[in-house]
Order: structure tokens, then C-alpha cells, then sequence
């Protein structure tokens, strides 16, 4: 059987790019099709056969990918995949679309239906005049988009609320399957863990955040909670809203930029939670956090509500605002949650389970393919 991956742009890391890892693990032969393809940023994709489109050849477009969304469309139709028996797409925007024959099974594990065109719509075209010039443009994507979806055989969804829009916004069933959480990777402390030179963590009793920086993630709100709040937060990631945030942060919020898994794990050890602030389609953050016994106080919206047991494993706040916040962080008390509790919760989204439901439904297919 003779599979290739396909993924929306590979130039940068986060859970997902984690989930792309372990299909390698099950499809080692599989080359990696994409848009563009950045190196230094993406060293994940290093053990795979990355085939970038012809966007590659324009260099600008490896970091800048969001200003040509209507290159995407004939990025990814140009690619042919005659030779392969199954293409699998994993994409939450224009990999669905690539053109295979009949005798091509495609298999696309939907992150979401494209968010700018759709569900965040209205966060991407906030401003009247952008949202003005830009129509057409929407107009021509969102009418491709819908064509686009047609075209994969079976869907799979990240999550309930993945499945739903897929259903809304492209008529599509699908069947769900949650990306995984590395639990050899992320664990409860013991006296053994030694964080290295560069790492020195402190025993206080800080929160955390791991994100990246941009708009929808809501840093902002967390921001102002613990500005007022006063406590101890510190925030892992890095982005294009970096120096905005840093510039609203008062001395009790310190920004730890990008950091390796062995660092963040310490973090997650030694944090009193995790602070979840936005509506994800699924989040395997919370999920790294819960695997190394810590809670989550998570907005109450998105995956988090599948990933996350009231009163157990964390907290909920409603609505998503600062005030709501800040109320919830000043009732928490952290010995209330067992660490046992929380690594139970991340261990039903394991990394074996993933491979194996997701080898499952590849043979299903080839089977039903047959017949």
C-alpha cells in the first residue's frame, strides 16, 4: 500500500505538527506534501520527504503564507497522486483540496472547516473596510472551499465540535478521532526529574500559559486577569502580537519564549496550573498539562469540554472576559485535584490509541475499497 501525507504548510511547530509525527510513524515511507515548506522552523518535519508546491520557489511565501490564501487553491491542485493508493490529508484549510483519480483513496483527518472563511470568519474581517475589499476574494475561496471538500472519500474529525461544522459548513459526515498526547514525552514529577542548565525553575507557585501568540488565543484576556490578580504567570510560546502583549504585562508576568520539550515539561511539573484561555477545535495542551498531573482552568467552549472534567482535572470560566477569570483563579485552590486524576483523563487520548484507531479506519477503507 502506497500512501502520501499532505498537510496545509509545514513552517512552524505546534500539536498538531506533534500528530503528523506519529502518522510517519505509521506510514515511514509516506513523503509529506505541502504549500510551502521552511526548515528552520518546522525541524519536526526532518525525518520526512518533504515535497513543497511550486510556492516554494518564492522564498517570501515560506514565512508569509497568509498573504497569498488564493494560491493555495491551485498550490495544491497542482500535485498528482496517480501512484499512490491512499493520500491522507490532514489540514484545517486547503490540503482537502488536492485532485486524485478513482483509484486514489483520500482519507482527510479535518483539523476545522477553513476558520477564515467560516466559523471565525468574523474575527479574521473584524474591521468594515477590510471586510469590504476583501468579499470577493471570500466569495471565490468560500465557493472553492465547498468544491474542495467533496473531494475527499471519508472524513475524520478532531472533535464533536470539528464534526458539527464539518456537517454546517460542508454537508459532509464524519466520524471523530482525537489527536493524541505523547504520555512517555509529558509526566507526573518524580525525584528523579533534573532539568538542565539552561533551565532553571523556580518552586513557586505560578501558573502557566503555552501558546502561541496571536489574537484568537486570548493572551490578552489572561493578561489583564493577572495584572489585577498580581500572581505569578508565566507564558511559553512566541508570536506576532509578542511585543503588544509584553508592553500590557505588569513585573509579575514573564514571558519564557519558545522553549524545548524537555524545558516545558519542567514547567509543566512544577506549575499550579495551566490557564487555557481560548476556544480551540481541540487543544493538546491541555492535555500535556493533565498528563503531567496538573489542572486546567480553561474557557468553557471548543475541545476543551472534552478533554476536561469539572471539578476533577480543572475549571471552567464563562464568559470568555477577564472578570470571569479572575474569579475562577481566585476560588482555585490546587490541592483540591489529584495528579493521579488528570493523568487517568490525558491517558484515554494516548498516542497508541491514536495509531491504532487511526490504522484501523486506513485498512477499513482500503477493504471497503476492494469489495
Amino acid at each position: 500500500m502506497k500512501v502520501a501525507l499532505i498537510y496545509d504548510r509545514v513552517n512552524k511547530i505546534g500539536g498538531i505538527e506533534r500528530t503528523l509525527e506519529y502518522l510517519h510513524e505509521l506510514f515511514p515511507q509516506a513523503p509529506l506534501y505541502t504549500s510551502v515548506y521552511n526548515s528552520r522552523t518546522a525541524p519536526w518535519a526532518e525525518v520526512f520527504k518533504v515535497i513543497p508546491s511550486f510556492l516554494q520557489k518564492i522564498p517570501f511565501f515560506r514565512k508569509r503564507h497568509e498573504l497569498i490564501p488564493y494560491l493555495m487553491p491551485i498550490a495544491f491542485e497542482s500535485f498528482s497522486f496517480d501512484e499512490y493508493d491512499i493520500v491522507i490529508s490532514v489540514t484545517s484549510e486547503a490540503a482537502k483540496g488536492v485532485l486524485t483519480k478513482p483509484n486514489t483513496l483520500h482519507l482527510c483527518y479535518c483539523l476545522t472547516p477553513t476558520r477564515y472563511l467560516w466559523s471565525g470568519y468574523e474575527d479574521y474581517f473584524r474591521k468594515p473596510l477590510f471586510r469590504f475589499f476583501s468579499s470577493p476574494l471570500v466569495a471565490y475561496l468560500r465557493r472553492w472551499d465547498r468544491i474542495a471538500a467533496q473531494r475527499p472519500d471519508v472524513y475524520l474529525a478532531i472533535s464533536e465540535n470539528v464534526k458539527k461544522r464539518i456537517k454546517k459548513y460542508y454537508g459532509r459526515d464524519s466520524e471523530i478521532l482525537y489527536p493524541p498526547v505523547d504520555l512517555k514525552k509529558f509526566q507526573i514529577s518524580n525525584s528523579k526529574f533534573q532539568t538542565n542548565s539552561k533551565s532553571k525553575i523556580p518552586n513557586s507557585k505560578y501558573f502557566l500559559l503555552v501558546s502561541r501568540l496571536v489574537s484568537y488565543k486570548r493572551i490578552d484576556l489572561v493578561i489583564e486577569a493577572f495584572n489585577q490578580l498580581g500572581l505569578p504567570l508565566k507564558i511559553i510560546g512566541k508570536g506576532i502580537q509578542e511585543t503588544i502583549l509584553k508592553r500590557k504585562a505588569k513585573n509579575n508576568i514573564e514571558f519564557l519564549g519558545q522553549l524545548t520539550d524537555k524545558e516545558l515539561l519542567g514547567y509543566y511539573q512544577k506549575s499550579q496550573a495551566l490557564i487555557f484561555p481560548q476556544e480551540e477545535d481541540f487543544g493538546l495542551v491541555p492535555l500535556e498539562a493533565q498528563a503531567c498531573g496538573k489542572p486546567v482552568i480553561a474557557f468553557r467552549g471548543g475541545g476543551a469540554l472534552e478533554t476536561i472534567t469539572a471539578g476533577k482535572t480543572g475549571e471552567f470560566f464563562s464568559p470568555q472576559t477577564s472578570k470571569a477569570l479572575i474569579k475562577v483563579v481566585k476560588n482555585f485552590k490546587a490541592a483540591k485535584y489529584q495528579p493521579e486524576d488528570c493523568r487517568k483523563q490525558a491517558e484515554k487520548f494516548g498516542k497508541e490509541i491514536f495509531k491504532k484507531k487511526f490504522k484501523e479506519v486506513v485498512e477499513n477503507l482500503i477493504k471497503q475499497n476492494q469489495k
